[in-house]
């Protein structure tokens, strides 16, 4: 069985619909999503759309539970610190259907399934948070911490936009799948994981994809929120976001 594992969207229905195309011919089984479908990018709503027609495992990421309570008093302190992903988030709870954010309401904040007898824990930050971070060179014992309060043999998570994988001393597997629409990696290319069950276990690995990121900067650059044309660049050059 091959279940493919997506995350953190971001409203990239660019990024998204390649990797569909990818997941259709890697002849996956099943689709698992890790959150974050909407903020700050191309085309949040109609994202989410898509996302609802789909018979997947979806659970909600720390941006999803964002735009569901979005207030202004919520704007006004992020403003100070992240003035553009404010304005951004600020434009998303303007613009997202009602029905859809009773979508992303309703996600749960993570899950636990079994596959093959498999028992796995999805969360898009970690075990313990939704917005901790599962980072590529971590020192294991900071890993075995994070995944502590589980007893699932496989973690999945997203939220970092950073691929990686460990493996732990107390028989863990914990996967980080990167990200669809807003790739942190040297190579803007879309990201995500799949994930091979037999009968002797399993074995995951990440697919790097390429879409038109040069036609969803331009779609995002036009979003009327001050700094949607900045925001737009890290689309082409991840590295931008550290400036």
């Amino acid at each position: 069985m091959k279940i493919a594992i997506i995350s953190d969207i971001h409203g990239n229905l660019f990024a998204l619909e390649k990797v569909l195309e990818d997941i259709e011919h890697e002849k996956c089984d099943n689709v698992i999503c890790l959150g974050d479908l909407a903020m700050a990018g191309p085309e949040p709503d109609k994202t989410i759309e898509l996302v609802k027609q789909m018979n997947w495992d979806i659970i909600q990421g720390n941006t999803d539970k964002m735009i569901v309570e979005f207030n202004e008093n919520m704007y006004n302190s992020l403003k100070s610190s992240i003035p553009i992903m404010a304005n951004a988030l600020k434009n998303d709870a303007e613009i997202i259907s009602d029905d859809n954010k009773e979508f992303l309401k309703n996600l749960p904040e993570n899950l636990e399934i079994s596959i093959n007898n498999t028992p796995i824990m999805l969360v898009h930050g970690s075990p313990r948070r939704n917005n901790e971070d599962i980072l590529p060179d971590l020192p294991l014992d900071k890993v075995e911490e994070m995944v502590s309060g589980t007893d699932a043999r496989l973690i999945l998570c997203g939220h970092t936009h950073l691929p990686c994988g460990y493996q732990t001393n107390t028989g863990k597997t914990v996967v980080n799948v990167g990200s669809v629409g807003r790739p942190f990696t040297e190579k803007p290319l879309s990201c995500y994981a799949i994930a091979t069950f037999d009968d002797i276990g399993f074995g995951v690995e990440h697919r790097f994809v390429e879409y038109d990121n040069e036609q969803a900067a331009q779609v995002l650059s036009k979003r009327h929120f001050e700094g949607a044309d900045k925001l737009s660049q890290i689309l082409i050059k991840p590295e931008l976001r550290h400036m």
